[in-house]
C-alpha cells in the first residue's frame, strides 16, 4: 500500500493524490492549479503518474482545483471511472465545459496577439484542454456516491463518501484497504466547510482512521463570526449606496454566489437592506449553478429543507437579475450607483469581474468586496494586501474604492474547526497535510501532538 502526492502538496491547488493497494491504482481529485504564469506552465507538466493506470477517479467535491485537471486526465489516457456525489457529478460537468471554454477563448486571443506581433504559429501552446476533452470526461462518471454508503472498487478496497460541508456535494473520502493482511483506513478531507453556516450540512467525518489526509487552507488563522460577517455586508452595502457608489462582489460561483444571495434575501426580508436594492448575478456559471442547487435538496440543512417545503426558494427575491448575455454584463458598467454586482471569478484571476473591477476600482464612491480566499500571486490577492494599482487590460488602474475583506464567508474551516474535525477521527497514526501555504500549514502542524505530520513535497511517495 503506497501513496503519492501530485498536487496542492506546500500549496493551495490542484489537489491530486494516488493510492495504489493490490495492485489497483486510486486517485482522489485530479485538480487545476489556479494563479500565475508558473502555474499555467505546472499544469501543463508531466502528472506524475501514467493516466492509463489509473483504475478509479474519487472526486470530493467540484471547484476548480479539485476536478479542473479531469479532462487533461482524459486526454492523456485515463480510461478508468470517476466516482462522486450526484451533486458534484453536475457541478463539475458546469465547471470543466467552462473552464474548457475560457481556455479555448484565451489560446483565440494569444494567436490573434501573435499573428498581428507576426510571431509564427508554432510558438503557440493552445488550450490545456478542449470542450471536446471536457465532454469526453463526462463518459468516465460512472456510479454514484451516496453519504454513508460504502462503495466496492475492487479486492480490498471499498469507499465512503461522507459529507464535508464545503459546498453542494462536497464529501470527505474514506479508503478502507487490505492487502496480504494489512488493513488500513485512510481518509482524505477534501475541503471542509464549519459549523453551523446557511444552506448546507455540518462536515461529518468517520472515525477510528490510520491515516488522514486533510487540508490546510486556514490552518493559521479563525474566522471572523458569521452574524458579524453578515452585518458588515449590508454595513458596506448601505455605505456605498448613501456615497452615490456600487458594489463589485468577486464571486466563487459555487456556493458562495448562492450562500450571498440567500444573505441578501434574509436582509432585505429583516429589513437591513431597502426592498428595493437592485442585486445582479452577472456570472452564466453561478446563475446555472444556482439552478442546480434548486436540484439537490438532499444537500441541505433543517432550514433550507424547511424553507423550500414552504415554498420559499432562498436564492430568489425582487430585484434580483441574472445577466448571462456578454452584451447585458457590458451595459451594467454604464451603472452610475445603486447596484450590487456579483460576477466571478472569486479570485479574480479571470471572467468578467475583470472588467467591473476596471470601471471601478478608481472610483472612490464604489466598493470592493471580497468575501473568499484569495490564494497568493491571484489579482485579489493584490488588492487585498493594499495594492495602490493594478494592471488590467494593458492598463494601469489607481485603486481609490473602498475595499472589504469580510473572512466569515468562507466555505472552508478555520483552524478549530481543522483542529475540531481532526479530534473526531481518532487518533491517526500519521497525518498528511496538503492544500495550503508551507506556513499556514507549519503553523496547523504544530497545533497536532497525537500523531505523526507529514507535509509532502510534489511526486513524493510514502508507504502506508
Amino acid at each position: 500500500m503506497e501513496i503519492s502526492f501530485h498536487g496542492a502538496d506546500l500549496g493551495v491547488t490542484g489537489s491530486c493524490h494516488l493510492v495504489q493497494c493490490g495492485g489497483q491504482k486510486i486517485l482522489i481529485d485530479c485538480g487545476l492549479y489556479q494563479g500565475g504564469h508558473e502555474l499555467n506552465e505546472e499544469n501543463r507538466a508531466p502528472l506524475g503518474f501514467d493516466p492509463a493506470d489509473i483504475d478509479y477517479l474519487l472526486l470530493t467535491h467540484a471547484h476548480l482545483d479539485h476536478c479542473g485537471r479531469i479532462p487533461l486526465l482524459v486526454n492523456r489516457g485515463f480510461r478508468g471511472e470517476i466516482i462522486t456525489t450526484a451533486a458534484s457529478r453536475e457541478l463539475a460537468k458546469l465547471v470543466m465545459l467552462d473552464a474548457a471554454g475560457l481556455q479555448e477563448e484565451e489560446a483565440e486571443r494569444q494567436a490573434r496577439r501573435h499573428a498581428r506581433h507576426g510571431h509564427s504559429k508554432e510558438e503557440l501552446t493552445g488550450p490545456l484542454y478542449t470542450t471536446l476533452d471536457a465532454l469526453n470526461s463526462l463518459d468516465h462518471f460512472g456510479r454514484t456516491a451516496t453519504y454513508g454508503e460504502a462503495i466496492a472498487l475492487g479486492k480490498g478496497v471499498q469507499a465512503t463518501f461522507s459529507d464535508a460541508g464545503h459546498i453542494l456535494g462536497s464529501a470527505s473520502v474514506l479508503l478502507e484497504l487490505e492487502e496480504e493482511g494489512r488493513k488500513r483506513r485512510v481518509l482524505f478531507s477534501g475541503d471542509l466547510g464549519y459549523q453551523g453556516r446557511a444552506i448546507l450540512r455540518d462536515p461529518n467525518p468517520p472515525s477510528d482512521v490510520d491515516v488522514v489526509v486533510m487540508e490546510t487552507t486556514y490552518g493559521d488563522r479563525l474566522h471572523k463570526s458569521l452574524k458579524p460577517s453578515v452585518e458588515e455586508l449590508y454595513e458596506a452595502i448601505n455605505s456605498t449606496f448613501a456615497a452615490g457608489g456600487n458594489v463589485i462582489i468577486p464571486t466563487f460561483a459555487l456556493e458562495r454566489a448562492q450562500e450571498i444571495l440567500y444573505y441578501l434575501r434574509e436582509g432585505i426580508k429583516a429589513g437591513s437592506l431597502s426592498g428595493s436594492i437592485q442585486v445582479f448575478l452577472d456570472s452564466p456559471m453561478a446563475i446555472s449553478a444556482t439552478e442546480i442547487f434548486r436540484r439537490h435538496p438532499e444537500c441541505y440543512d433543517k432550514d433550507a429543507c424547511e424553507l423550500f417545503s414552504e415554498g420559499h426558494d432562498p436564492f430568489d427575491f425582487p430585484g434580483l437579475h441574472f445577466v448571462r448575455q456578454t452584451s447585458e454584463s457590458m451595459a451594467l458598467n454604464r451603472l452610475g450607483g445603486g447596484a450590487v454586482i456579483m460576477a466571478g471569478s472569486g479570485m479574480c484571476t479571470g471572467g468578467r469581474v475583470r472588467h467591473h473591477l476596471k470601471h471601478h476600482l478608481w472610483r472612490k464612491d464604489s466598493s470592493i468586496v471580497f468575501v473568499g480566499f484569495a490564494a497568493r500571486g491571484t489579482l485579489a490577492r493584490l488588492i487585498v494586501d493594499g495594492a495602490k494599482e493594478i494592471r488590467l487590460f494593458g492598463e494601469e488602474i489607481p485603486v481609490r474604492a473602498n475595499i472589504h475583506t469580510i473572512g466569515g464567508f468562507s466555505a472552508h474551516a478555520d483552524r478549530d474547526e481543522l483542529l475540531a474535525w481532526h479530534r473526531r477521527t481518532g487518533s491517526p497514526a500519521r497525518t498528511f497535510l496538503v492544500h495550503g501555504e508551507q506556513d499556514t500549514m507549519e503553523s496547523f502542524a504544530a497545533q497536532l501532538s497525537n500523531t505523526e505530520v507529514i507535509m509532502p513535497g510534489l511526486h513524493e511517495e510514502y508507504s502506508l
